[in-house]
């Protein structure tokens, strides 16, 4: 069982681990032993997240949301099979953490008349600095 907060926990049934071959650091062992991890977490079918939640993390994880509604993170970062599991366990609860925060809603504002003003009286005055550079008329 996954904690993330007081009110949700992951039951194991909805996480799957799979581990396969890294690439990366580790020489020969690389190829013998399967120190990478394939966490596979059932994210649409999970009774323990709210709606709003899973549609948040669907959006927050991208390319990892998968078809079927699943969330797979794959961890290759240490050569211990046990870390690398941590890790990615880490990661999806940081990943649901996120989800959990309800963004605050944009209230769309509009620049004031005396700030439009200000800025168009700014892009006038560049506008004659730049007209003054250029060629000297030497007849002048």
């Amino acid at each position: 069982m996954l904690h993330i907060n007081d009110q949700i926990q992951i039951e194991d049934w909805e996480l799957t681990e799979q581990f396969v071959t890294s690439s990366g650091p580790g020489g020969q062992n690389v190829n013998k032993v399967a120190t990478a991890v394939e966490l596979r977490f059932e994210a649409e079918r999970s009774p323990n997240l709210p709606d709003p939640v899973k549609r948040r993390l669907k959006r927050l994880a991208g390319r990892k949301w998968t078809q079927d509604g699943a969330v797979i993170l794959k961890v290759q970062d240490t050569r211990s099979q046990a870390r690398n599991r941590e890790i990615a366990q880490e990661r999806l609860t940081e990943l649901i953490q996120k989800a959990l925060v309800v963004p605050k809603r944009r209230i769309p504002t509009r620049p004031s008349r005396n700030a439009v003003k200000r800025r168009l009286d700014a892009k006038t005055q560049r506008g004659q600095v730049k007209s003054l550079r250029g060629k000297v008329d030497p007849n002048d």
